[in-house]
C-alpha cells in the first residue's frame, strides 16, 4: 500500500499567528450570551474568590462548575494569570493535533476495512471505493476545520471552559481509535464528570473495542477504568468542596435547568413559557432527546463506532441544556473525515446557508432584544432554533449518505427491476 503524507497547504506558524492574534481579542465575546453559553474563566475566577475566603461555594447558586475546575481554576488564576491567552491557544492547537491524529488512525482502518471487504462489493462500485490519497487529504481538513471554525476560535476568544472539554473530548477520541480501553474509559468518566452528557460515549467505545481480538478483556479494562476514575473523581471533588452539595450545583443544575438566560439552546425559551405544574414533564422529555437516539443508532452504525460517536455528540449539543458554540465547532471540525460521503449528501446548500444566517442574525436579534428592546424573545428564538434545525439536517442528510454509499457499495449504483432499468417516479 502507497503511503501518502498530508498536503502542507497550512503551515503550523500561520495557524499560530491566527490564533494568537484571535487570543488577544477575548474583550469582544466574553460577555455575549448570544454567541456563548458555557461558563468563561472569570465566573471560575468568582468562585475561586468565594472558596479562598471560607465562602461556600455551592450554596449561593452563582457557582456551577465542579470541584476539580474550581481546584486548577484556582491554579491557573494564581499561577497563570499573565500567560491564560497563551495557555488556551496552546489547547487549541493541541486539540487540533489530536484530531488531526484520530483522522489518520480512522482513515488507515477504513483502508483496512475496504480491503478486507473489497470481493463482497457490486461490479460498478469502483468509483465508490477509498484511496489513500483522498482520505490523508481529509486529515489536514479536520486541523484546519478546528482551528479555523468561526465557533471554536469564540470559544478560545472568550476564553471559555468548553476549550478544555474540547481537549479531553479529542483525547478521548484518540484513545478510541488507537485502541487503548483504559485510557478510554478514564476520559470518558472526565468528560461525564465535567458536563454529564459524554457518558453516551461509553456505548461506541464498547462497539469499538468488541471488534478486537479479546473483546471481553478490552471492554471490561474499559468499564473498570470508566467506574473507578468516575468513583475517583466524586470523592475527590467532596474532599475539596466539604461535602457533597456539589452533586446538586453542578449534575443538579445541568439536568434541572433553573437558569433561564437565554443562550443558543432550546431551553430557556420553551421553560420561560412553561406553566409550572407541566415543568417536570416536558424537562424529563427534553432531556431523554440527548440520549433517545443512542440505542437506534448504536444499532445501525454498529460497524462504525467513529462516526456513531460523532453523531451522538452532535445530538448531545443540539439538545443539551446549556450548549455552546464550543461543542458545535468541534463535532464539525470531524466532519473532513467522512469527506467521500459529501457526494451522497443532498442538503448542504440549504445547511451552509442556514448556518451563515444564524450566525449573522443571532447577535443581531440579541441585541435588538436586550440592549435596543425594538424586539422580542421571539425574534432570537427563532434564529437559535432555526440555528439547532440546521444541526439536525446536518447529521440526519450525513447519517443517509453512510447509508446510502453502502447500498450502493454492495448493490451497485444501477436501478433495476427484473434485470430491466427503472425509475423512480411520484404519482
Amino acid at each position: 500500500m502507497k503511503t501518502c503524507h498530508p498536503p502542507n497547504n497550512l503551515t503550523g506558524r500561520e495557524c499560530k499567528q491566527i490564533r494568537f492574534t484571535v487570543a488577544t481579542l477575548s474583550w469582544i465575546s466574553s460577555s455575549r450570551r448570544e454567541i456563548l453559553c458555557s461558563p468563561q474563566l472569570y465566573q471560575t475566577t468568582e468562585g475561586v474568590f468565594l472558596h479562598s475566603h471560607g465562602i461556600p461555594v455551592y450554596s449561593g447558586g452563582v457557582f456551577h462548575e465542579t470541584p476539580l475546575c474550581l481546584f486548577f481554576g484556582g491554579f491557573l488564576v494564581r499561577s497563570w494569570q499573565a500567560y491564560l491567552s497563551l495557555l488556551f491557544v496552546a489547547c487549541d492547537l493541541l486539540t487540533a493535533a489530536l484530531l488531526a491524529s484520530v483522522a489518520a488512525a480512522y482513515s488507515k482502518q477504513l483502508l483496512l476495512i475496504q480491503k478486507k471487504e473489497v470481493g463482497k462489493y457490486a461490479l460498478d462500485a469502483s468509483p465508490l471505493l477509498l484511496t489513500s490519497s483522498s482520505l490523508w487529504s481529509g486529515v489536514a481538513y479536520v486541523a484546519a476545520a478546528y482551528l479555523f471554525c468561526p465557533y471554536t476560535v469564540a470559544s478560545c476568544v472568550a476564553q471559555t471552559t468548553t476549550v478544555f472539554a474540547n481537549l479531553v473530548l479529542a483525547a478521548t477520541f484518540t484513545s478510541m481509535v488507537k485502541g487503548y480501553p483504559a485510557l478510554f474509559g478514564g476520559l470518558v468518566a472526565l468528560c461525564t464528570y465535567q458536563s454529564f452528557y459524554p457518558i453516551c460515549l461509553i456505548v461506541p467505545g464498547i462497539l469499538h473495542f468488541t471488534k478486537g481480538n479479546n473483546p471481553a478483556i478490552f471492554v471490561t479494562k474499559l468499564l473498570m477504568s470508566f467506574t473507578v476514575s468516575l468513583g475517583l473523581l466524586m470523592v475527590m471533588s467532596a474532599e475539596i468542596a466539604g461535602g457533597w452539595d456539589f452533586l446538586e450545583a453542578t449534575y443538579g443544575f445541568i439536568l434541572a435547568a433553573p437558569d433561564l438566560t437565554p443562550n443558543i439552546g432550546l431551553f430557556w425559551y420553551f421553560f420561560t413559557e412553561m406553566f409550572e405544574h407541566f415543568r417536570l414533564f416536558f424537562l424529563a422529555t427534553f432531556q431523554i432527546n440527548a440520549f433517545v437516539y443512542v440505542l437506534p443508532l448504536s444499532i445501525r452504525l454498529r460497524n462504525d463506532p467513529v462516526l456513531l460517536a460523532a453523531a451522538l455528540l452532535a445530538f448531545t449539543a443540539v439538545f443539551r441544556s446549556y450548549p455552546s458554540l464550543g461543542d458545535v465547532g468541534l463535532y464539525m471540525a470531524l466532519l473532513p473525515m467522512w469527506k467521500h460521503l459529501y457526494p451522497f449528501m443532498r442538503q448542504t446548500f440549504i445547511v451552509g446557508c442556514m448556518f451563515v444566517a444564524t450566525s449573522v442574525l443571532g447577535p443581531i436579534m440579541y441585541n435588538l432584544w436586550i440592549f435596543n428592546g425594538s424586539a422580542n424573545a421571539n425574534f432570537y428564538f427563532a434564529v437559535t432554533l432555526a440555528f439547532n434545525t440546521a444541526q439536525i439536517f446536518l447529521v440526519t442528510d450525513l447519517l443517509f449518505a453512510h447509508v446510502k454509499r453502502e447500498y450502493h457499495l454492495f448493490h451497485g449504483s444501477k436501478m433495476e427491476v427484473n434485470g430491466i432499468p427503472a425509475r423512480l417516479t411520484l404519482q
